[in-house]
């Protein structure tokens, strides 16, 4: 009996000892995974509003290489037919991201941030100018100081006014000598122009080569000021807040087509077309310009397109640098 009295306090003493282990390793178990949560995996997905522009075309061929696929990112292109309703897509939380500029991003931000450029779409070239200011063939209007006083077709508040105002600047006339008419449609920019009934308007690329075609002239473009021209790519805040590592795989791939792209221009000719990039009366004679990678605006583009805008009345103050380019992903 004192046998197995003994034996039963022992075997009283070894469960509980067992027990505290067991609860000792639980709780240790409860611990570790509390100081280190699962990461949950970010949505793959990216939603990008494009109009049917130049600066789309790596977007396209990284889609139509399997670029993007392989880089683990679903993305889906929306159509929009407009900046205005590429605009409300961004503003109704519909799309991720876009191709615009640095006065519509100033917009975007003045009261609170909710975008900011990851990058340069394209930026003019001492070759390839991305924005000129033309004369109508028979206008009479050969030299800068010819357009002194002549209404220059533009679009009121965006960055074709910005290209205008600065270019004329540079190039020698008075801001009060720059005389402007707002005309927001590009195609009726370019009728008017050819008609006659517009002396002179600014026009982007590839536009302005159909403008040549019907005996435009370029009075000045942004290839000698390079820093003026350009088009950025950009992402609502609330994407890059919960999705940065997808952004970087979409950019990742963008840049291997942005490659593609600029070692043999001539091929993506066909898919160019295809996706209506360029006008259709320019197939087979437009030059690819080359394509920036990685670069983003400094502070200093930034700045100049704030003080003009604020000397337009656009906005009341700057918007901090800092607001206006995810830094992290520059």
């Amino acid at each position: 009996m004192t046998q197995i009295v003994a034996w039963f306090k022992e075997d009283v003493m070894r469960r509980r000892v067992i027990g505290l282990l067991a609860a000792g390793a639980l709780v240790a178990g409860t611990v570790t995974a509390g100081c280190q949560p699962a990461t949950p995996a970010e949505d793959s997905t990216l939603k990008l509003g494009l109009l049917p522009i130049l600066e789309a075309l790596p977007m396209h061929v990284a889609e139509a290489q399997g670029y993007f696929k392989a880089a683990g990112v679903q993305v889906e292109f929306v159509p929009v037919a407009s900046a205005a309703e590429r605009d409300q897509l961004m503003q109704a939380g519909q799309i991720d991201g876009m191709i615009n500029d640095l006065v519509s991003t100033v917009l975007y931000n003045r009261d609170e941030q909710k975008i900011a450029v990851v990058r340069f779409a394209r930026t003019a070239t001492p070759d390839i100018a991305q924005y000129a200011i033309l004369a109508g063939k028979d206008s009479g209007i050969q030299t800068v100081q010819d357009l002194k006083g002549v209404e220059i077709g533009i679009s009121d508040g965006t960055v074709i006014a910005y290209v205008t105002d600065r270019l004329l600047q540079l190039e020698g006339l008075a801001g009060e000598d720059i005389q402007t008419t707002s005309i927001v449609r590009i195609a009726d920019r370019l009728q008017l122009l050819a008609q006659g009934q517009l002396k002179a308007a600014t026009l982007p690329d590839p536009f302005y080569s159909l403008a040549i075609q019907d005996g435009a002239r370029v009075i000045v473009d942004d290839r000698a000021h390079t820093e003026i021209g350009n088009s950025v790519l950009s992402f609502s805040v609330t994407t890059l807040k919960n999705r940065p590592q997808t952004v970087r795989r979409f950019l990742g791939a963008l840049d291997k087509a942005i490659t593609d792209v600029n070692a043999d221009p001539a091929k993506w000719n066909e898919l160019m077309i295809e996706k209506k990039l360029i006008p259709a009366p320019l197939a087979g004679k437009y030059t690819l310009p080359q394509l920036p990678t990685s670069a983003a605006p400094g502070e200093a583009q930034f700045r100049d397109v704030q003080d003009w805008m604020i000397g337009k009345g656009l906005i009341q103050s700057p918007v901090p640098y800092d607001k206006l380019v995810a830094l992290d992903l520059k």
